[in-house]
Formats: C-alpha cells, structure tokens, sequence
C-alpha cells in the first residue's frame, strides 16, 4: 500500500453486528504491538476510563494491566495537562470528529515525561453513540524513526479498522482503500483504485459529489464533514452510508482527502421501526393518533379539499370485555381492523385512537358517493357478527361524519366528527349522524365551556360541597366530597354538568387533582364530633390505579395536606375496577396498607359485579340509587338490596345505600341491615360554611 499521513480515521461500530469484527480488530492490534514494543495500544470506555493495556503499553508507560485498568487516560497526562482537562478535551473532540490526531507530552509510571504522537479513534453503537476509544501512542522520542513508525502505524490502523476508509486525491480519484470498505461495496482494490468518487454513490444520489472543491471551501484542515449518502454496491444494491470526508496536506504538499464510510442500514432500519411504533396501533396495526394526525397534516396542505372523518364508536363493546374478558375483546378489536382495512375503497384509511374508537380518513368523499352515502355504508360494513370463544357476538358501531367546507375548518374535522358520533349514539346503536351548522354552533358553545372550565381549574375557582354520610342514629361518619362551579352565566353547576364537560375537554385529571387536595385541605380543620374525625370521600374519574403515577399523586395528596391516611376514602365506579390488573391491584392494595380506603360507588350498575366483588380491594360498597328509590314498594328491589347487603358484609365489607329520601326506604334499609346511610333525608349537600355548622350542631 502506499504511504499515507498522520492522520486518524473515525470508527462506528455496530454494537451487535460488527463486535466480532472489533474483536478480531483489537486482537490483531494487540498481537501486531507485542512484536513493536515502542507501540502502545490502550482501549478506553465511553468515558475514557482505560478498559484493555498492552504489553507495549506497559512497555512504554510503565504501568502494569493491573495498576491502571479503570483509572481515567488523565492519568497518562502531566499535572499541568491535568488541570487544563486536556485529556477530556481530546476525547470530546474524538468523539464529534470521530477521530483525533494529536502530539504532546505524556507521563510514564515513574513521572519521567516523553513526546509521543497519538491517534484517538471513537467507536460507536449503531444509534451513533459513542461506546468508547481506542488510543494509540507512540514514543517520538526517536525522531529518526518518526516516519517509519507514523506510515507503519497509520497503515495497520487503516487495514484493520471495521469501518470502509478510502484515500482520494485532489481530484477526486481513489488513491487507496481498505478491505472493510472493499468488503462494503464488493469490489476488489484493483477494481476502485482511480475510481472517481461519483462512481461509488448510487444514481438516485448524485447531485452533489463526495469531494469537490466547494465542499474543500468549506471544510477547514481536519475538520470533517459529515453527511448521509448512498453507495453503490458493485451488484446493484444501494447501501446508506453516514460519510465522514475530512482534507488534510500530503508530506509532498499536496491535498489529499481521507473518507470514512459507516454503514448505517441497521440504524436506519431500526428508525423505521421506531417511526413505524410511533404512528401504528400495536394491537391493531392500524395508525393511530399520531399517525392520523399526520395523515390529515398532508392531505389539508397538499390542497385537499373535500377530505371527510367518520368517528366510528362500536356498541356495547365494554359487555363483550366483561362477559368474554379482555382477551377476547382484543380479538373483537383486532377483527373490526381487519374488516375495515380489507373493505374501505381506496383512498380512505382507517385508525385506530384508543378503546374501542376508530377514525377513517376519507382523502375526496365525493368519490365515495357523498358523506351520507359513505357513512351510511361504513355503518353497514361494521354490522357484522364475530366468532369469539365459542360465540358468535353481534357488531355495530355509532358513526359520527364531518367533511371540510366552508363551515368546517380542517382543524376542526376530529371534534366536529367526534361530537356527531355522540349524538349518533344518542339515537341508538348502530345509528349514524352528520356534523351540521347547528351542531357545530353547539360544539363551539361546549369548546367555550371546556376553556371556562379549564381557567376555573386553573385559578382554583372551583368550589365543594359535602353531602353528610350518617349511620341509623344520625351520627356523622363521613362526608362526600362534590365539586360545584359558579359559572358566570349560568349559576351554580354540578357534577352533572361539570365531568362531561370535563370528559370532553381533557380535564378530568386535572379536576381529580383538584378536588382530591381541595377536600382533604378542608378536611383537615374539621370539628371532630364526640372526638371521631370525619372521613372524606372524593369520587375520581381519570385519576385511576391503572395510572403509573397513581399512587404517587395519592400519597402526595396526603402529604401536602398533613391529613391522617385514615381519613381519605377514594370512591370509584365499578365499572373501572372491573378485571383490575395486576399492578393496578397492587397499588390499591399498597394505599390500603396505609390506611386509605377505597369505596366501590354505584354498586350494582356494572356487568358481572356480584361475581368480582370478592376480588376487588375495596373496603365499602355504595348501593346505587336505583335499588333504593323501590325498597320500600317493589319487592324485586328488596330482594336485590338484601342480597347485595348480606353479600357486602359476608365478604368485610361496609354497606352505604345511596339516595335515601324517605323514612320507609330508610326503614326498609335498617332491616336489611344496611351500615351508613346518605341522601336528602338526612342532608343535601352543603357548602363549606353549612358543613362545619351542621358538624357543630352533632350531639354528644
């Protein structure tokens, strides 16, 4: 090979699929440097802590493997280069540039100080990070030797390094090549020697070439130049390639350019992969909101202008989760994707948001037939029947349809969309419904009562009222926390009003976390009647055990607010404890342990609650309304009070009926043994001022 500079090669490595080949490289290395003892070697970590010492190292330095594997390179420096972080300074700048050629002092084991000549070389993992250095030095105290050394050297670091390197001249012709590279592209050195240096990019890439002298006005002496480009294999094949070319002076006087090859296939490969999780419902393969937000982005502005989204909710999906399990309702869900991705016409594309909501994209509707006539079309592609377990489970879905218009702008096309699917099911499953001025006019009242709402959360403008939660003597035992909102026009509101709004709006973790340490920080000044604290309970809608960070809020509530763990009762719907994982469980269950109780609110609403009681943490079930209003009249009523009571206290369970108003349903609930009691009989719910009254007013 020909004689060639001082000068440093930058090295990637793919950290699974070229590590042999680093291995075999550091192998060689260290066999080729036991014959040179003149020569050291040392392999650093990332952090340019020394991992792997030569015979010529100690040869040189005069350390032993043992005395200086795991202390920094910093410890090869003088004092002075110490205190400047020398050290550090060539390996960030071998880190950027890959490589780094570099002359100074360094100390040996006995303080003794020689000039020595080095090359730092970064090797990389296939996302491009570094994963540590190879260094090289070499005792310049010989000057007679110098460019014996510096050509012999540079030359087994050229034929060794896994990454391709190839030399051009001025002109931009191969003058050299190694064998990774040789190996790369498939070629022979016979075969790329005088090749010019377009010859190796691919035709699809190249309008502008490797080297040119436009890129040498740019690219200062050994600063290199990093840039994406496609090779071209000698069988046809393209290979991405990041490129590092840096220019440097021959010892003739001449230029010269030195360019690193790293394949980059496998880290582009990995991208894709990730882009394609980022945008893709892993359950489904379909895209999902981020992909979907993406789809519409290009289609509005590459001038579409009659795109259609129809907001597809299935029916009655939650029964198919609670009566087969989650399982079968992935596979439900699996099924509706396949069904809509085989059978939508082209130009429309289906997504998948979250549960059981899909979108479909339509790119013109007019080619479909109009948005009624597609809509109406999807609806009857997703009536369908469904295998699953053994059974065959009845389809259908609640289409809501917008299409961009003049009274549609294309950022509105989801909520206008999303809030026609509400009043499509409204009507009953299956059913379908247009987004229309007067609906839009209702959506744009609803988007400016989310903003109230949210500037209400936000400056804490929101109010409670707390309902009393008795036991059969008229004793206080607990109070429920419920949220009001004075709004400016139309009065007071409740929970009612306020959750969907929330619901809509993406704000119901926000209100939980308000109202949660709203409740307790008043709860904390309470009188304690007959020296019992009252309990509170806070209902939470979004702020749930499924949630990571659940327990933490939880707990930081409570810290905040100095309250006793005792106290709080956290009430939650059946329906979101229903076949409660694992980690979900077991955050309840560490709350519990510190006290904090858990309220099953609404009991009996939900599918299959008689069968999972047993199995939810919870400490006390609230018998929904329902059952309660008939106790006293309906004996069907009676019945299933009596049965869910005794079942509640078979199993530890307290018992508080909800919506008691009258004495004969009271009285009816007393026989049934029923342990608290909240409704109008007792107290409606009271504002902060009426609530510490009437705890006042308690009798000893």
């Amino acid at each position: 090979m020909q004689k060639q500079p001082d000068v440093g090669a930058g090295a990637g490595g793919d950290h699974s699929g070229i590590a042999r080949l680093q291995a075999e490289s550091e192998a060689r290395l260290g066999l080729l440097a036991a014959g040179m003892r003149e020569y050291a070697i040392v392999v650093l970590d990332a952090v340019g802590r020394v991992s792997s010492w030569d015979d010529g190292a100690e040869h040189v330095l005069g350390y032993r493997a043992e005395e200086i594997i795991g202390e920094h390179v910093s410890t090869l420096s003088p004092a002075e280069q110490v205190a400047a972080e020398h050290a550090e300074w060539r390996l960030a700048r071998a880190a950027e540039a890959g490589s780094l050629v570099d002359e100074g002092w360094c100390r040996r084991r006995d303080g003794t100080r020689f000039w020595a000549h080095m090359v730092l070389i970064a090797r990389r993992f296939s996302d491009g990070s570094v994963c540590g250095f190879l260094q090289v030095l070499r005792d310049e105290t010989e000057a007679g030797v110098r460019q014996q050394r510096s050509s012999r050297r540079f030359s087994d670091l050229f034929d060794l390094t896994p990454a391709g390197i190839a030399l051009f001249d001025e002109a931009g012709h191969v003058l050299d090549a190694n064998e990774a590279l040789c190996s790369l592209l498939g070629y022979r050195m016979h075969d790329l020697s005088a090749m010019p240096a377009v010859g190796l990019l691919h035709p699809n890439d190249r309008d502008t070439s490797l080297i040119s002298e436009g890129a040498a006005a740019r690219v200062a002496l050994n600063q290199p130049q990093v840039q994406q480009r496609v090779l071209l294999r000698s069988d046809g094949h393209p290979v991405p390639c990041e490129v590092r070319t840096t220019s440097s002076v021959a010892d003739d006087g001449g230029r010269f350019w030195l360019v690193v090859f790293q394949d980059i296939t496998e880290r582009q490969r990995h991208a894709e992969t990730l882009r394609y999780q980022a945008s893709h419902d892993e359950l489904t393969g379909l895209l999902n909101r981020t992909g979907l937000n993406e789809l519409l982005d290009t289609a509005l502005h590459g001038g579409a202008d009659r795109v259609a989204v129809l907001f597809c909710d299935l029916d009655n999906f939650k029964r198919v989760n609670d009566a087969l399990g989650h399982e079968a309702g992935d596979e439900l869900l699996t099924a509706v994707a396949r069904r809509l991705a085989d059978g939508l016409p082209p130009g429309c594309t289906p997504a998948r948001l979250s549960g059981d909501e899909y979108l479909i994209v339509c790119s013109d509707v007019e080619t479909v037939g109009g948005l009624e006539s597609f809509t109406t079309w999807v609806a009857e592609l997703l009536r369908t029947s469904v295998p699953l377990r053994g059974q065959l489970v009845t389809v259908s879905a609640s289409i809501g349809a917008s299409m961009l218009d003049q009274d549609t702008a294309g950022t509105n096309l989801l909520r206008y969309a999303d809030t026609a699917m509400f009043q499509a099911k409204s009507r009953g499953p299956g059913r379908i419904a247009l987004a229309n001025p007067g609906l839009i006019g209702t959506r744009e009242g609803q988007l400016g009562l989310e903003e109230q709402l949210r500037e209400a959360i936000n400056s804490d403008s929101l109010s409670l009222h707390y309902q009393p939660i008795v036991d059969r003597a008229g004793s206080i035992a607990m109070a429920e926390a419920l949220v009001r909102w004075q709004h400016p026009e139309r009065g007071l509101l409740a929970p009612a009003v306020i959750l969907p709004v929330a619901e809509q709006g993406n704000l119901l973790r926000a209100l939980d976390r308000r109202v949660l340490r709203a409740a307790l920080s008043e709860a904390t000044s309470w009188h304690a009647p007959n020296g019992h604290p009252v309990s509170v309970a806070v209902n939470l809608s979004d702020l749930l055990p499924h949630d990571p960070e659940f327990t933490d809020e939880i707990t930081a509530a409570i810290t905040e607010t100095g309250i006793r763990s005792d106290r709080l009762i956290l009430e939650m719907v059946e329906t979101s404890l229903v076949d409660l994982p694992t980690r979900p469980r077991e955050a309840m269950i560490e709350l519990a342990e510190r006290g904090v109780r858990f309220a099953l609110d609404d009991f009996g609403t939900g599918y299959s609650s008689l069968a999972r009681l047993k199995d939810l943490p919870a400490q006390i079930i609230k018998l929904d309304r329902q059952f309660v209003t008939g106790v006293e009249t309906d004996p069907a009523d009676l019945a299933i009070a009596q049965a869910m009571i005794g079942m509640g206290h078979a199993m530890g369970r307290s018992c508080v009926a909800e919506g008691v108003e009258t004495t004969g349903q009271f009285h009816a609930l007393d026989e049934l043994g029923i342990d608290l009691y909240q409704g109008w009989l007792f107290s409606h719910p009271l504002s902060t001022t009426e609530f510490r009254t009437f705890l006042s007013s308690q009798k000893p």
